[in-house]
């Protein structure tokens, strides 16, 4: 409900009284008896119910038979489960060890044929000693060979012979970091 408190007048008289006698006392809270059965008999159908459940499973486990065999034999010693080794159910452990792997390895073929790795081609020899000492900085050591054709005089500058081809590309890959590009690797026999 709502109030109007700004048009409110003060009353009159004695403050103290008026405020006291307004106010009215909070109703009682009723106790709710209901719920608090509802519970009482909730709670003891589950423990009637946990009683006949487990009465049922000590019966399964020891019947009348079981109970007179127990009673004539000697008390065995108590056996701890963590003690005793559990019982293996994989058979793969026992392939691995007995399995063989037999891997053909292609012998290799000693052959003529070798790899070369050309570095640069150039009119001058003055360029290619260049090349060759900035190749010899990288811890290679490369050739500088003169040939002539239709062309002209060319100073070749050459790394190699190598034997398998991925020696070659190690170190060309070594001279591409160092800046030094346009290697080609070719075969050559002799």
């Amino acid at each position: 409900m709502a109030r109007d408190y700004v048009g409110r007048s003060k009353p009159k008289g004695n403050s103290r009284s008026t405020r006291s006698g307004s106010r009215s006392r909070a109703p009682e809270r009723r106790t709710p008896w209901l719920a608090i059965i509802l519970v009482l008999m909730l709670a003891t159908s589950l423990g009637y119910l946990i009683y006949l459940v487990k009465g049922s499973a000590e019966a399964r486990t020891t019947p009348a038979s079981s109970k007179a065999a127990h009673a004539t034999t000697p008390p065995a010693a108590p056996v701890n489960p963590i003690d005793q080794r559990p019982v293996e159910k994989w058979r793969y452990i026992e392939q691995l060890e007995n399995k063989e792997i037999v891997v053909d390895v292609p012998k290799v073929e000693e052959s003529s044929q070798r790899h070369l790795m050309q570095c640069g081609s150039f009119r001058s020899a003055e360029q290619a000693e260049q090349l060759k000492a900035h190749i010899a900085f990288q811890g290679l050591v490369a050739q500088v060979r003169r040939s002539e054709g239709s062309n002209g005089i060319w100073y070749r500058v050459i790394l190699g012979p190598y034997e398998r081809k991925r020696q070659a590309e190690q170190d060309k890959h070594k001279l591409m970091r160092a800046k030094v590009n346009h290697c080609a690797i070719w075969l050559w026999e002799g």
